[in-house]
């Protein structure tokens, strides 16, 4: 008989299965800004036509899930996504687990803080916490999302897996440069993968913004695996080498913490 992998190969593709694939990278790209993504944001990042698109958007807000704010033309999240979201929550506990970490974080630091989680190629914004310097990098923040190796929280998931799996990610991520310039080139990648393995803790030194800087340490789940990361943001004169160190230790304390806690739930 068969396996179940030798089956799936083999198998048809489940009628509508491209209409749900474009539904789901709809709902993604619309939650990457908490204040709206204009239509021609999204058409322009899915690659579909723009009657596609705006068509699968209405039957979205028809069933409650996305919105269309009548003021700025912006497609936002839905009741029903809060409603999903809420039922969800309990399943999984990272959230109530890491605020305390990131509320730390912030207040010794004054910088702000982030979780991120790894979803497939990327790592999306979860949740932050603001420090009390009064000058902040805006680059991050809830459902940003950044290809796995791009900014300080991907770059420490990555970097936390094996060789094989690097590769793997890098291969399927060809034509980064295209969206974030030569500087996260897959040579690039491999060269910070290594610094951050060196250091233990993933350096940004403005990759995706001149100027706002970052650091990330990853969080592992019960398996061992590198499913999220806590990071710190902020300008560049706020992250130079003699407060690195200082950074780091928090930084790297804090994730270990949360992977401890993670462990015990």
């Amino acid at each position: 008989m068969p396996d179940f992998a030798e089956l799936s190969a083999t198998a048809p593709p489940v009628a509508g299965a491209q209409v749900v694939s474009r539904i789901a990278q709809l709902l993604r790209l619309v939650g990457r800004d908490p204040n709206g993504s204009p239509l021609a944001d999204i058409v322009r990042d899915s690659g579909l036509t723009r009657p596609t698109v705006h068509r699968l958007l209405s039957s979205l807000a028809a069933e409650g899930l996305l919105v269309l704010d009548p003021a700025s033309h912006t497609w936002r999240y839905g009741p029903e996504i809060f409603v999903m979201g809420t039922v969800a929550a309990p399943r999984y506990p990272v959230d109530e687990l890491a605020r305390p970490a990131l509320q730390r974080l912030a207040d010794a630091t004054g910088e702000s803080a982030f979780l991120s989680i790894r979803r497939g190629l990327e790592t999306v914004c979860l949740m932050r916490e603001e420090g009390s310097f009064p000058v902040r990098s805006f680059v991050l923040h809830e459902g940003v999302r950044f290809p796995l190796g791009v900014a300080s929280a991907g770059l420490a998931i990555l970097s936390a897996l094996p060789d094989t799996e690097v590769d793997e990610v890098l291969r399927a991520q060809a034509g980064l440069t295209e969206r974030w310039g030569a500087q996260n080139a897959a040579g690039s990648i491999r060269l910070n993968v290594r610094a951050t393995r060196d250091r233990g803790w993933a350096l940004n030194p403005g990759l995706v913004l001149e100027g706002s800087w970052g650091m990330g340490a990853a969080v592992f789940d019960r398996a061992g695996r590198p499913a999220w990361a806590l990071s710190l943001t902020g300008i560049e004169p706020r992250f130079r080498p003699d407060r690195q160190q200082f950074l780091a230790a928090l930084l790297t304390q804090e994730s270990a913490l949360l992977t401890a806690r993670l462990a015990e739930r």
